[in-house]
């Protein structure tokens, strides 16, 4: 069988050195001499049992193991971290989250590159770790599949108040509310969030094998397909089936026409330009509004709807959403079963048009995140419209400036606010936060205290979870100097999304006037990693990558 990288360890022309690579392996308890003819799979887990998202994913891994050596392979597991953004939510160590997507990428690269392994196969369910997981098989190049942890169950579909929604907005009772946000199995939150959205995108890009990245984290099905995956890791080596022919522009773009047809979360305006970035490619945000002006919002998952994941996947998941904009995905990129995606579309089969509607009745008639750009925002901030009621998609109102999401938070509530209001938080930036730590205990804030005619700006980012009209990853950053820095209480902000634009109502005189004298507040940071994750972070218009 193909050894392409790990003959390496085997070859035995480096001796004595290669004595001691095999004395080594001796310890394992695997058969060396097995080894030698055979494969190496790494299988990265980010099991940890911290959090619903991964505390099962050590069975997937199992599996997965099983289905490497049925297909004659060596598997070897070894673990990443597994960062949670609830758990992180409104304290400083949300700072640490979106750091850890390059940490993982870097860790992933790094192990599989030292250690020679042929094929990797990827198991995560959540936020930063997919995305993360996803860059680093792109610098790989080698053959890589995913197996997502997938969704779980939130707490209201076992309330005898159940509705059929798992949105909020759907119920009266507190009781239910709090349900429609409470974990109830092992897996990811069952909203349409960063961490669903970004399993969707594994199958989008064409990471993982169709059907697999929204069956529910406590179906038999997901074991059954983490065996496949096992296999068809080994599979790939034999058929030189490596991560650039599957992530390619193309498929790049197939992958953001899915994101807006799902009203996926905003942060894919950070992770698809990341992984663009990580094959040598641009995806800037431009192109976003280039494909929501075409791509409906074809479902309506929670937040943007009352659907959750589960709804989703009994519909027929992700291979039946890119049936319905079939017209718009290039047909020809491959998938890590071989096949193409016109072969997926053409076999796959729509079964609830409620969940899944006709192109000519979608949820929304446009894709759920879009990039607005102005005097505020010059290098672009992003807004996920789908969450944002009708009235409120053309917004406008003083600046209500705080230079801290902690600020922010105090004067909410301690019901300081008044309606009409534009609340501008900066300096939570990729450098200016450090890490650029995500609002949504200001937005579930703003919503528990009843606020309906408060818009949110920032160069923070934003949860899936978020609704309302909250525009975040404002380019240049408070930190670096952009408009944001100089923004002062009563300034008048403009949000226009339709017209994809964001302003003050200052000359671009004044900005300049005022920069002249401004300097930026410099949030304290520990010495060690996030000090350098500062100095190397990019823009949050590119991916917020680290060069």
């Amino acid at each position: 069988m193909k050894k392409p990288k790990s003959n390496d360890i085997f070859d035995a022309k480096d001796f004595p050195v290669s004595f001691v690579r095999r004395s080594v392996f001796q310890g394992t308890g695997e058969d060396v001499d097995e080894m030698a003819g055979k494969p190496l799979v790494a299988v990265v887990n980010s099991h940890t049992e911290m959090n619903p998202g991964h505390m099962h994913l050590g069975a997937l891994a199992e599996r997965v193991k099983q289905g490497v050596r049925a297909a004659g392979g060596v598997p070897f597991e070894f673990n990443v971290p597994a960062p949670c953004d609830g758990i992180a939510m409104g304290h400083r160590g949300m700072k640490y989250i979106l750091a850890q997507r390059d940490l993982i990428a870097d860790l992933v690269e790094t192990h599989v590159r030292s250690m020679r392994f042929d094929a990797v196969v990827m198991i995560a369910s959540c936020d930063k770790i997919v995305p993360g997981m996803i860059i680093a098989a792109a610098r790989l190049d080698l053959p890589a599949i995913f197996i997502t942890g997938g969704p779980n169950a939130m707490g209201i579909r076992f309330s005898p108040g159940f509705k059929g929604s798992i949105a909020h907005k759907d119920y009266d009772n507190s009781m239910d509310k709090f349900a429609t946000a409470t974990c109830a199995t092992c897996g990811s939150c069952e909203i349409m969030g960063t961490a669903n959205t970004f399993q969707c995108m594994t199958e989008a890009l064409g990471l993982s094998l169709p059907g697999s990245a929204t069956i529910p984290a406590f179906h038999a099905d997901k074991l059954l397909f983490a065996r496949r995956a096992g296999a068809r890791a080994v599979a790939m080596i034999e058929q030189e089936l490596t991560a650039r022919k599957i992530i390619t522009p193309q498929a790049l773009e197939n992958a953001l026409a899915v994101d807006l047809a799902i009203g996926g979360s905003t942060n894919a305006a950070l992770h698809l330009p990341a992984i663009a970035h990580a094959i040598g490619a641009s995806l800037p945000l431009s192109k976003f509004n280039e494909f929501n002006k075409r791509i409906p919002t074809i479902c309506g998952i929670a937040p943007n709807g009352r659907h959750g994941l589960t709804d989703l996947h009994v519909a027929g998941g992700i291979p039946a959403v890119m049936k319905v904009i079939a017209a718009d995905l290039h047909g020809d990129t491959l998938c890590v079963n071989g096949k193409t995606v016109a072969d997926i579309v053409k076999t796959a089969r729509i079964l609830n048009a409620e969940v899944i509607p006709p192109r000519d009745t979608p949820h929304l008639p446009e894709g759920g995140t879009v990039a607005l750009f102005g005097n505020l925002a010059p290098d672009g901030s992003v807004i996920k419209q789908s969450a944002v009621a009708e009235d409120m998609r053309v917004f406008q109102g003083p600046a209500r400036v705080f230079d801290s999401e902690a600020d922010c938070l105090t004067a909410i509530r301690g019901m300081k606010l008044k309606e009409g209001e534009v609340l501008v938080i900066r300096y939570e930036g990729p450098r200016g936060g450090p890490g650029m730590p995500e609002m949504l205990a200001v937005t579930m804030a703003l919503d528990l205290g009843g606020y309906k005619k408060v818009a949110l700006v920032t160069d923070g980012r934003f949860s899936g979870a978020t609704s309302g009209p909250c525009v975040g990853h404002v380019s240049p950053e408070a930190y670096c100097g952009g408009p944001l820095a100089v923004l002062q209480d009563g300034d008048i902000v403009s949000i226009d999304i339709p017209g994809r634009r964001l302003d003050v109502a200052l000359s671009e005189q004044e900005i300049q006037d005022r920069l002249r004298n401004w300097t930026p507040v410099e949030n304290p940071v520990p010495h060690g990693y996030m000090a350098r994750y500062r100095r190397l972070v990019g823009s949050a218009a590119h991916g917020a990558v680290l060069d």
